[in-house]
């Protein structure tokens, strides 16, 4: 049973991965691979009320992110029907795209750190559809935001999902984390930005130019700010939510997108039908991309099966008898974890080492929050935040991987390298 699965999640796999050769939508694949996947793992023998837990456990995981997912984004959604985001392209004076870059870059990688890598991912993106006018450039500034997004979450306990996990489970703490990890999770961002800056040189940067159907619904700068900064406000308390009430982030989402349809209800209240009905929230869950997030809960319910059946365990356990050194394990997770999610290998992890062996906070633990984080940059589908901005931008698996990945690479080994030396002489 355990080689047919692993066959058929190679195939869906594969089938994502050349979605535009095969001219079948990636989301079909996701869900199709899900299926057989949960259909073979049922029909092998195993105790049918288990395999309804395993189900009703993983189901109960993804739905929290897709529902997160679909909260962030309507939130954006809604900022930008205000016209919200003026309140920073205005600030924006660069005609140089390598200068622009460097910007995106450094507000993606603290913005992530403070939000989580995800929002941090779908707020930038949309922020790129309202700077850059060609495809190109947006989808090169994707792929950068993609890298600097999952390096700015890798230092922080709540910036991203699986540092997250290990400061729940007590391997890490918060302050010793941020310390340890933020000169190597900055190397990861450096690197990618160097190289980039020196091969756009001059290039100017190309604005979009305004609808004529959108000078219609133009906004008051009252609007524009209070859902600009509602909508911030919202997305930066939910990890304050998350730690202050120990519930989880998707109901701090919620919460949050109710006060701002409440907020956006009574703005616009008095106004003619016309106006009101482009800037109510409800039109705003109309335009978010449905697509993206079905492809989302497929792939996690794929990977679910495989983290049920134990093979992502017995693969870990396979690399602590084949290679021996930690350094080199945790580098291998790492790179991994571009090609089947971060969250079970993490999880996997976690549950092959004591902390009686190897206490919080020490080599261990740290170094597998840095790899885990931002090696999953190397491949589109290697993070939530990737999958968020190939749903957005409709960025294409193989154009990532001949014009990202070499950079995401880049960066995770000059930031690996760091930790590891810097560990080795002060610690």
């Amino acid at each position: 049973m355990l080689t047919i699965l692993v066959v058929v999640f190679v195939v869906a796999y594969a089938a994502i991965a050349l979605e535009h050769p095969l001219r079948v939508n990636k989301s079909a694949s996701a869900l199709i691979g899900a299926g057989l996947l949960w259909t073979i793992y049922a029909m092998s023998g195993t105790d049918s009320h288990l395999v309804g837990e395993h189900l009703g456990e993983s189901l109960t995981g993804t739905a929290q992110i897709v529902f997160f997912l679909m909260g962030a984004m309507t939130i954006v959604e809604v900022v930008d029907a205000h016209n919200g985001f003026e309140v920073i392209t205005s600030r924006i004076k660069t005609t140089r795209l390598s200068t622009l870059m460097w910007m995106v870059g450094f507000v993606s990688f603290f913005l992530s750190s403070i939000l989580d890598n995800l929002t941090t991912t779908i707020v930038m993106v949309s922020l790129m559809k309202k700077l850059l006018d060609k495809r190109d450039d947006r989808l090169f500034f994707a792929g950068i935001i993609v890298i600097a997004a999952n390096a700015g979450g890798a230092w922080t306990p709540i910036g991203d999902v699986t540092t997250t996990m290990l400061w729940i489970g007590g391997q890490i703490t918060a302050l010793e984390i941020m310390k340890g990890l933020f000169i190597p999770s900055l190397i990861n961002l450096i690197v990618p930005l160097a190289v980039t800056g020196f091969l756009l040189g001059a290039k100017p940067v190309i604005s979009p130019q305004r609808l004529e159907e959108d000078e219609v619904f133009v906004t008051t700068a009252f609007e524009r700010n209070l859902m600009f900064f509602l909508g911030l406000a919202i997305l930066v308390l939910v990890p304050v939510f998350k730690t202050v009430t120990h519930l989880p982030p998707f109901l701090g989402i919620l919460f949050g997108l109710g006060i701002l349809w409440l907020v956006g209800d009574l703005v616009h209240r008095e106004e003619e039908d016309v106006r009101k009905q482009r800037l109510t929230l409800a039109r705003a869950l109309t335009r978010i991309d449905m697509s993206s997030i079905v492809f989302f809960i497929g792939i996690l319910l794929s990977v679910a099966v495989l983290a049920h059946t134990h093979i992502l365990a017995s693969i870990a356990e396979w690399l602590d008898k084949a290679v021996g050194r930690q350094d080199v394990i945790v580098m291998i997770i790492g790179l991994v974890s571009a090609v089947v999610d971060n969250v079970p290998l993490v999880a996997a992890s976690m549950g092959m080492y004591s902390l009686q062996q190897n206490p919080p906070d020490s080599f261990l633990w740290e170094f597998m929050a840095y790899c885990a984080g931002t090696g999953g940059s190397i491949l589109i589908i290697g993070s939530a935040a990737g999958v968020a901005a190939m749903g957005l931008e409709k960025i294409d698996f193989i154009w990532y991987m001949r014009k990202i990945s070499a950079l995401a690479l880049l960066g995770y080994l000059a930031g690996a390298l760091f930790y590891i030396v810097e560990n080795r002489l002060f610690h």
